[in-house]
């Protein structure tokens, strides 16, 4: 993380804070081999290596507080998880293995502080930013994604931008526009589990109007809760489909299945069909949050209907949910096939400012 010029007492917190990302950093990067990082936190910039014969995928997600995630619904632990995930989700869609994280934090100065000295917090020793971090460091240790870099700043609202940096091998990476009628549908794991999950935590939050921490996640309920807090990117799916050649689109469902097949469907101009009864609905979900609920972060892909496709990639179940059909003028770009019959499949999942 580039290190930023401060006076007083408030740069010594600035500069400590970046000393302990930069060890915590380099500690979690030097269990694994990554050699797509050259240099990492400590100068002006990063320098990364692809190997020969690749190319670049970056993205960058925004997490903000009330929007994205809750102070007093969410544990700083999930947090750092779930900002992390997102962008991995992404390089997954792409077929990209991770290269580097780059984290750029806003924070009120109380979640640098250690909870025992906040008022009102419960017992312990460890800030909101240090729970964070060991949130996001095991995802990133998990899938050998070093954090080289980043920024901070100290700020009314809590906010994260994490951008990720993949390789993918030159012209082969994954993408939404390749989607051709005849073509089948696919979606990894199951759909609905985050919007269900989510749903269960605003009762649990709710419960207890008056916390203002996160309300703690019973044994009985950790499950249910885990697509929601601890989504899963899918990235050994996205190289599988990437290095054998299979998928002729992709994208992750991060908005809701009906808005982002939306968007296969518009940038590779066809049209697709959805069998509702071959969805894999997440226990504990309706139908309107497989469809809808956004934030599962499972691959929806599709393939000619000539390839040979596993029931699973690396344990995770592929299913064939539908198909791809020619566009025509007058008809819905998106069909809902059921026991009722055939009807237009309406875009509702997340959208900001609709």
């Amino acid at each position: 993380m580039k290190q930023t010029h401060s006076r007083g007492d408030r740069g010594r917190g600035e500069l400590a804070l970046l000393g302990e990302i930069r060890q915590r950093a380099a500690s979690a990067a030097g269990r694994y081999r990554n050699g797509g990082l050259r240099l990492s936190i400590g100068d002006d910039c990063a320098l990364l290596a692809p190997r020969r014969g690749e190319e670049l995928a970056v993205t960058t997600d925004l997490s903000i507080a009330g929007q994205h995630f809750r102070l007093n619904w969410h544990q700083p632990e999930t947090v750092g998880h779930r900002v992390l995930a997102r962008g991995l989700s992404d390089l997954a869609a792409m077929g990209a293995r991770p290269v580097a994280a780059f984290l750029s934090l806003g924070l009120p100065r109380e979640l640098t502080v250690p909870s025992s000295r906040r008022a009102g917090s419960r017992a312990g020793s460890s800030s909101w930013v240090q729970r964070f971090l060991d949130g996001l460091l095991a995802l990133a240790e998990a899938h050998s994604t070093p954090l080289a870099g980043g920024d901070l700043a100290e700020s009314s609202l809590a906010v994260a931008d994490i951008v990720l940096v993949g390789a993918v091998p030159r012209g082969r990476a994954l993408l939404r526009s390749g989607a051709k009628p005849g073509d089948l549908l696919y979606v990894t794991g199951a759909l609905g589990g985050a919007a269900a999950g989510l749903a269960r935590l605003a009762e649990l939050a709710g419960s207890k109007p008056g916390r203002h921490d996160p309300p703690r996640i019973p044994k009985k309920l950790a499950a249910k809760l885990a697509a929601h807090l601890y989504p899963q990117p899918r990235i050994a799916q996205g190289l599988w489909l990437q290095r054998r050649g299979l998928a002729s689109a992709a994208l992750d469902v991060s908005d809701g299945l009906s808005t982002d097949l939306a968007h296969l469907c518009e940038e590779s101009s066809v049209a697709a069909e959805v069998d509702a009864s071959a969805l894999p609905i997440h226990p504990g979900a309706t139908l309107a949050q497989a469809l809808h609920g956004g934030e599962d972060y499972e691959l929806l892909f599709t393939a000619p209907a000539a390839a040979k496709l596993p029931r699973a990639i690396a344990g995770v179940k592929i299913t064939k949910i539908g198909r791809i059909v020619k566009a025509r003028a007058g008809r819905p770009a998106l069909t809902l096939i059921s026991q009722q019959g055939a009807q237009p499949l309406e875009s509702h999942g997340w959208e900001h400012f609709a």
